[in-house]
């Protein structure tokens, strides 16, 4: 193992870690994630969904999911709060047609209240009082989470056992959230999907990408744990762990 070239490749996936929209290229061929849901989180937004009604995308990245969806333009809105992608956004969404607005998902929303059909949020965050503010009676939430414990495994291997950064991310905890929020809660799932690196290099661009999960990763810092990564690779051929989705769908009762 030369350490040193190792570390200098580190350093390059490091410091080329940034991200517009959600477009994890870089990395193909060096990972696989099973994204084999036992949900297709579109067709149960398809469920409840008529053309006629006003959606909302919460932290809607780059739009890539809520384009996906070719609802009509004009009933269609969407927020993000990460610079990078509102930029993006603006450049894609606004032009046609979608209301646009860069909004903290977590804070008020910049919508009148009653507006929305229809609220729906892929793996960001949501404030349940200000979802009930701007939906209709009897319109809907849905929204597919990342768990608690996501890439924990990984996240063990580069920093130890570290606090939980999201612990309320648990079915039974969103459901209750909601519920008190005056949802009635239609249907909520979990399940855990195995996430492999097969490139040490990879994994130090994955962790500095999602900063969220890898608080404080660098490669310096982490530089002994990641030497015994590219052991663990040498000797198994692969860094495995779980990813932990969540899938809840809502009515707020009207």
């Amino acid at each position: 193992m030369d350490r040193e070239m190792l570390r200098r490749q580190w350093l390059h996936e490091e410091e080329i870690a940034h991200i517009r929209g959600w477009d994890f290229s870089h990395i193909k061929g060096r990972y696989t994630e099973e994204e084999a849901l036992p949900w297709d989180y579109a067709a149960v937004i398809r469920k409840y969904l008529l053309p006629s009604m006003r959606i909302l995308d919460l932290d809607t990245g780059g739009g890539e999911f809520l384009l996906s969806l070719c609802h009509p333009y004009a009933l269609t809105a969407a927020t993000e709060n990460y610079p990078p992608n509102i930029a993006l956004c603006r450049d894609t969404l606004s032009p046609l047609g979608i209301d646009f607005r860069p909004a903290d998902a977590e804070k008020a929303l910049p919508f009148d209240s009653a507006f929305f059909d229809m609220v729906i949020n892929r793996h960001g965050s949501f404030h349940p009082g200000e979802i009930a503010r701007v939906l209709k009676p009897g319109g809907y939430f849905i929204t597919q989470q990342v768990g608690a414990e996501n890439d924990r495994e990984l996240v063990q291997l580069l920093l130890g056992d570290l606090t939980l950064p999201f612990p309320g991310q648990y079915p039974d905890k969103i459901s209750a959230r909601f519920w008190q929020a005056g949802f009635q809660i239609l249907r909520v799932e979990e399940c855990f999907r195995p996430i492999r690196f097969y490139d040490v290099g990879a994994l130090v661009w994955f962790a500095r990408i999602i900063q969220w999960e890898f608080p404080g990763f660098s490669v310096d810092a982490s530089l002994d744990r990641l030497f015994h990564a590219q052991q663990i690779l040498d000797q198994g051929g692969v860094l495995s762990a779980n990813t932990h989705r969540i899938l809840l769908a809502a009515q707020k009762e009207g």
